[in-house]
């Protein structure tokens, strides 16, 4: 059994799709099941479609390491929230939520 540290809540245009977890293990990400069964069900990416089994690594799934900011823009969000830029997972809490593509990431289910 892994330990969870950090646990995002991943949506896909407005739709609870599933968790994005941060384990001593690396990382795991869980569609959830009402969403698997439901006819709204879209894969959060090509890399990651639709399925029961948790999909795992040791580092953060490229599609969501690519949905944080770069540059100039990610030298804002670290000052601005005052987390370090080697922090992944937290830049992704923070900079995600109201990203421009259909997914969206929070620290909270809504």
């Amino acid at each position: 059994m892994m330990d969870v540290f950090r646990t995002a809540y991943v949506y896909v245009r407005h739709i609870f799709a599933g968790t994005l977890c941060e384990t001593d293990e690396g990382y795991a990400f869980t569609y959830d099941p009402d969403y698997l069964k439901s006819d709204a069900a879209r894969a959060v990416s090509l890399t990651l479609p639709l399925a029961q089994e948790a999909y795992t690594s040791k580092t953060l799934f490229s599609f969501f390491d690519g949905l944080i900011p770069e540059g100039w823009l990610l030298g804002l969000v670290s000052r601005n929230w005052k987390i370090d830029p080697k922090d992944r997972f937290g830049l992704l809490l923070v900079a995600c939520r109201d990203g421009i593509g259909a997914v969206s990431i929070r620290e909270e289910r809504i």
